[in-house]
């Protein structure tokens, strides 16, 4: 019998393809329960203050109504936990729409009913909400998302860039982002014999479990929760959120399962969002374009209750060589929601404050845009002075201006134009850190001839299913419809939470591991053949990623973009998008491609639509919907194409990256030096649209 077809590499459909375009895949609130009650939040109208007192009676009047949970009449949850998950145990606001009250009811129409009947009153005080250079309460972290440290220097910044031939000094500003997954956040929660089990919208199920053992006082053995199918998180979902805390504690005090989503206007605050961050830029250079000096300095903001401090200028610390550097990090405390994860926190925000820089350090110096990035690439960490695992940028951006045509490019800007259209090309280099985290999995042969792979990793949209059991059938060295796969349950071996870009490469390791061990006792016990009894094995990776090679990994990767804006309107259009990457061992080219043209759609919609528009008045933002806060749709993005160079990379024993983020980094950037290009203008406050361009365009 000859080998099976290898299944890493293969580009294949994903395995839960056909539920989810059938409806039959069950998401956290299509899970059936019997007596079902719903759940509807109560957000405060204020942006800090005290309740002083809370009328729920003509609420409890409607038809339906089964309870209102309050401060005052919630169950008491352990106070050893984030602040962020103790809900309705105190009568502080902290912002404008944080949850103070859970309506509970028959159906979802009582419960949104009675909703609108709960009378508030409250003590309000001053509140400050608006993030500025110069804000009092700024002050330096102990360290940044995750564990980075706050600020580093290398060489004497001061010195260097005094004595650099060109120097650039500009600051950029990106407003706050909302992630605003197609699944809100949401949950259904259900007790029994003393035990719990919530289907939860999550990005890691086993977080969420151990956040609601310590909250409820309980063994984790005895909750379960599944997140078998999640649409889409984009970070949003990567901790433990309100909505499985609220559902659980109705679901105690009515005595009956209760089914809670956010709608798309609740989700914009208290599930978290990017910052709105302020960067300081300064680079200085020899007249070639060759860096002598950098420094990145980022202020974001967090709220009153937990500390939240985005990594915007850890990038600037590995991307290019330059003798004297320094990056640094300050934080204000707002009245505002607790900010958190979105797709490449800190690099997103960061890189396009970055590459701006550098396509105006590119213009100073009378340099070519990508041959300014290939002057400063390094084979060598730039602060720790250690090899790259591996370090293909250079073979991104040449392979990337080849297929998009950069040679022809006409480096003046402003200058081609196509009847009305203003017509410019930009481009911007991509970086993000490739993390293998430790994980177990468990995989079991069937007296049938079967197997099984178990892991509570979690799909969130990305194809990880699939490719788990891409590197499950290659381990086994079986025919792939004889492997079946099994996730998204904290009742599964544990594994790290679905962010990072950890996924493949992490669980991927544990799952490779399990079966490889289980092919091998097959052979020495029962050569080869089906065991009559069945046989298991579990494993755990921690040691083994622990005891990699110490050695700086990252992705990498080059974004070119082409951009049109109308001399009349200024509106903005990106007929042509590529991107080419170095992400190590692609394991579905079907998935990867999908994830890299992702990203990079999302980057269009940060560059050209995003914006969370804040009212100072009421400390909270007006655009709370997908009619006000605008996406990119299919209509904005007409051509787009993502590549990848050969990456080995010595770092994973697979060979594995992550590539779910890196195709955000840069992309923001990339599409504003196009524009540019195209206009001559440079803005450097996001979005880019058309009334910050309509009054400085040419007319002729």
């Amino acid at each position: 019998m000859s080998a099976p077809t290898a299944a890493v590499g293969r580009a294949h459909p994903r395995l839960e393809g056909r539920e989810k375009v059938t409806g039959t895949a069950r998401y956290a609130v299509e899970h059936p329960a019997n007596g079902l009650a719903y759940g509807w939040a109560v957000q405060s109208s204020v942006a800090k203050g005290r309740i002083i007192r809370i009328d729920i009676t003509a609420a409890m009047r409607e038809p339906g109504m089964l309870a209102v949970l309050t401060h005052e009449t919630a169950p008491r949850l352990n106070p050893a936990q984030s602040p962020e998950l103790l809900l309705l145990q105190q009568p502080r606001v902290r912002y404008r729409g944080e949850i103070v009250a859970l309506v509970v009811a028959e159906s979802l129409e009582a419960a949104r009913e009675g909703a609108q009947l709960v009378r508030i009153d409250y003590d309000t005080e001053p509140h400050s909400s608006v993030l500025t250079e110069r804000h009092p309460s700024l002050y330096k972290p102990e360290h940044v998302n995750p564990a980075y440290p706050t600020d580093t220097c290398v060489g004497d910044f001061d010195s260097g860039y005094e004595a650099a031939e060109v120097r650039l000094d500009q600051t950029y500003r990106t407003p706050a982002y909302h992630n605003n997954p197609m699944e809100p956040h949401a949950a259904t929660a259900s007790w029994a014999d003393g035990r719990l089990l919530v289907h939860d919208s999550s990005q890691g199920s086993r977080d969420v479990q151990a956040a609601l053992g310590r909250l409820f006082e309980l063994p984790a053995g005895t909750i379960r929760v599944a997140a078998e199918h999640v649409g889409g998180g984009f970070g949003g979902k990567g901790s433990p959120r309100c909505t499985p805390v609220l559902a659980a504690m109705a679901a105690r005090q009515v005595g009956r399962p209760v089914r809670l989503a956010l709608t798309r206007q609740q989700i914009f605050g208290p599930v978290g969002y990017r910052t709105p961050v302020i960067q300081r830029i300064r680079l200085g250079a020899d007249a070639d374009g060759r860096l002598a000096a950098i420094c990145h300095d980022a202020i974001s903001q967090s709220s009153t209750i937990e500390e939240f401090a985005e990594q915007t200028a850890v990038l600037t610390r590995a991307l290019y060589a330059a003798p004297h550097r320094r990056t640094t990090h300050r934080l204000a405390r707002l009245d505002v929601p607790t900010p958190s994860w979105m797709r490449a926190p800190g690099e997103c925000p960061g890189s396009f404050a970055l590459e701006c820089a550098m396509d105006e350090l590119a213009v100073a110096c009378g340099v070519d845009p990508v041959e300014l990035r290939l002057r400063n690439d390094t084979e060598v960490d730039p602060e720790e002075g250690l090899p790259f695992s591996s370090r293909n940028l250079a073979a991104c951006l040449r392979d990337g201006a080849r297929r998009f045509g950069w040679a022809d490019r006409d480096p003046a800007a402003g200058v081609r134009r196509q009847g009305r259209w203003l017509v410019g090309t930009g481009m911007a280099s991509a970086i993000y850190p490739a993390r293998t985290p430790g994980a177990s999995a468990e995989a079991a042969a069937g007296p049938d001839g079967t197997y099984q792979v178990r892991i509570n990793a979690t799909d969130i949209g990305t194809g990880a299913r699939t490719a788990l059991w891409q590197i499950a059938v290659d381990a086994l060295g079986v025919p792939g419809d004889r492997v079946a796969i099994s996730i998204g349950d904290s009742d599964l071996p544990p594994a790290y939470v679905a962010g990072g870009s950890t996924g493949t490469a992490g669980w991927g390791l544990a799952v490779d591991r399990a079966c490889r061990s289980l092919r091998r006792q097959l052979d020495e016990r029962y050569g080869g053949s089906a065991p009559p009894d069945g046989l298991s094995v579990r494993v755990h990776t921690a040691e083994e990623t622990a005891a990699l090679p110490r050695a700086p990994r990252y992705s990498f990767g080059a974004h070119f973009v082409e951009a049109r804006v109308n001399v009349d309107s200024g509106e903005i259009r990106v007929p042509r998008m590529l991107g080419v990457f170095a992400v190590g061992r692609v394991v579905n080219p079907t998935t990867a491609r999908s994830q890299l043209i992702g990203g990079m759609t999302m980057g269009i919609s940060m560059a050209l639509h995003e914006e969370g528009l804040l009212d100072q008045r009421f400390g909270d933002w007006v655009n709370r919907d997908l009619a006000t806060y605008h996406v990119t749709a299919c209509a904005d993005v007409e051509r787009i194409e993502a590549y990848w160079v050969p990456d080995e990379d010595r770092g994973n024993p697979l060979g594995i990256k992550g590539l779910g983020e890196i195709g955000i980094v840069g992309s923001a950037a990339a599409v504003a030096n196009a524009v540019h290009h195209a206009t001559g203008l440079r803005l450097r406050t996001l979005p880019i649209q058309l009334d910050k361009l309509v009054d400085r365009l040419p007319l002729g």
